[in-house]
């Protein structure tokens, strides 16, 4: 669901600020340079010289700040890095495979946006994409370069326009504020040398389970055409079949990232398997269009520092890569995050992997995360908090005093500033300590901590001035809170793919077979 307005010849159409016609390039080229530099490794001294080649932009853009994640027994933490595809057309290397010409030197959009989650152990790789159509509150960020101010979005906008205040910064700064995971490093690419690293490849084996030509009576389509089975494509083909909307099942962009998400899993099994990619002169080619294709934040500024995080992404095997896509719904032409988007930002918060093999991990790092001691909790008299009644239901009236029985509860622990807000009657499925800036995240784990509500029912808010605990329908009575007992499933809604599932093929559309 990426795009969700109408398409134009050849695969286009979406905003009417960019045509999206080679947007998966940028995705897949960055993807790419992280697998590249993955296989890479022992040819690390070689590639010294590529330090030059590489851009460096600031992290992130925006004022606020999201608190690290809690080490795990070992003392690992995880490692977060959003991917970043800009539709810039300010050369005339991009000009060619971006578009037309009104649109030289107009503002990028950050047109493709995944964020790829490395756990803290190394076993696993977690991948979720953003619909660029997504409707967020971009917050307010400051270019580093001229020191402009944009004003944080009123109201929801397109998430694809946060890379044109100020750079892949409010990007990242836009993500944190919409998921509350912490972004460590992001990596972006333009249109420019794409090309000549899908060619670079050498091959990539793709599957369709019927003959498809991805062209229509009124010309819309990629001009893909396979017959069925399984196919190495390469070059021009390969950029058919990640641009293919038209022909792979509903020609919705879900299917279209479906069969990105199913190219990129091929593609790393063949980085993985393929001898002759171990070719030093192949290499030294993929890596150099790789380094000339990125910018990232000084964090990944050197070849050292690549070849780093590459070290760090060879030991996830591709049984153990997961790549999903959001779970969104659509809001006019538009589409924004459902509760299922939330599950899966909370998965990837608490570092769960997306392919529930890590079980007894995850248990181990929830059981760490609340023995830890928050900052604030020896200031308890400090802390502010207004407890909201919010037991009301669809059924049920709001149940009598269980603010003020929850803040006495507060004040009995030490929190003595704690009271109650009478004049609330919310409505709130589950119990939750919201906060407003990240200053006051150790107050609200805190908080939570002392009543026994779980980390995951803290949430950033800018609906509140304070720490904000809101007793939901789930503690209608007494003093002592039980959660329910959290799924940590990943939603069907995701779609999920192993990166080890070779028997992936893509289905397609009757109206588009031969």
């Amino acid at each position: 669901m990426q795009d969700v307005a109408p398409d134009t010849a050849g695969d286009g159409g979406g905003s009417t600020r960019a045509p999206r016609k080679h947007r998966v390039l940028r995705w897949s080229a960055a993807t790419l340079t992280v697998l590249i530099l993955a296989v890479a490794g022992t040819g690390y001294l070689y590639y010294r010289h590529l330090n030059a080649n590489i851009e460096q932009d600031d992290l992130n853009l925006g004022d606020n700040k999201v608190a690290g994640p809690t080490p795990n027994a070992a003392g690992q933490t995880p490692l977060n890095i959003l991917v970043i595809g800009s539709d810039a057309r300010d050369s005339k290397e991009n000009q060619e495979l971006g578009g037309a010409r009104e649109t030289f030197g107009s503002t990028p959009l950050a047109d493709v946006q995944m964020l790829l989650h490395l756990s803290a152990d190394r076993s696993n790789l977690s991948v979720v994409s953003m619909p660029r159509d997504t409707l967020v509150k971009i917050p307010k960020c400051t270019d580093p370069d001229d020191g402009k101010v944009y004003a944080a979005s009123e109201g929801r906008v397109m998430t694809n326009q946060s890379l044109g205040h100020g750079g892949p910064g409010c990007t990242v700064a836009t993500w944190q504020e919409l998921t509350g995971i912490r972004i460590d490093h992001f990596m972006m690419v333009d249109f420019s040398g794409v090309v000549s690293m899908a060619d670079a490849i050498g091959g990539v084996p793709v599957c369709v389970d019927a003959n498809i030509h991805s062209r229509d009576s009124q010309g819309h389509g990629s001009g893909l055409k396979l017959e069925k089975g399984t196919h190495p494509v390469k070059g021009v083909q390969a950029l058919q079949w990640l641009r293919t909307r038209y022909g792979f099942e509903d020609g919705s962009d879900l299917a279209r990232a479906k069969a990105q998400h199913m190219y990129m899993n091929s593609m790393v099994r063949e980085l993985r398997e393929n001898a002759t990619l171990s070719s030093p002169n192949k290499l030294r080619k993929l890596a150099e269009q790789a380094t000339r294709a990125i910018t990232v934040d000084s964090g990944l500024g050197t070849v050292k520092k690549l070849y780093d995080l590459s070290n760090e992404l060879r030991k996830v095997e591709p049984s153990r890569i997961t790549m999903t896509t959001m779970p969104n719904r659509y809001v006019g032409a538009r589409v924004e995050p459902t509760e299922d988007a939330e599950q899966l930002f909370r998965l990837v918060r608490e570092d769960i992997a997306l392919d529930g093999k890590d079980a007894k991990k995850a248990t181990a790092q929830k059981t760490a995360e609340a023995s830890a001691t928050p900052a604030a909790a020896e200031d308890k008299d400090e802390i502010g908090v207004l407890v909201q009644n919010g037991t009301r239901t669809d059924t049920l009236a709001a149940a009598s005093g269980r603010a003020s029985t929850v803040a006495g509860l507060l004040v009995e622990k030490g929190y003595t500033k704690a009271s109650s807000d009478r004049s609330a009657s919310l409505s709130e499925a589950k119990t939750l300590v919201r906060y407003p800036s990240a200053e006051l995240e150790s107050d609200a784990l805190a908080v939570a901590k002392s009543l026994g509500i779980p980390t995951s029912s803290v949430k950033k808010s800018t609906d509140v001035s304070g720490v904000t605990l809101v007793v939901g329908a789930d503690w209608r009575e007494g003093t002592a809170y039980k959660a329910a007992k959290q799924d940590d499933t990943t939603p069907k809604t995701a779609e999920a793919l192993n990166g080890a599932d070779e028997s992936a093929c893509m289905h397609v559309n009757p109206g588009f077979t031969w």
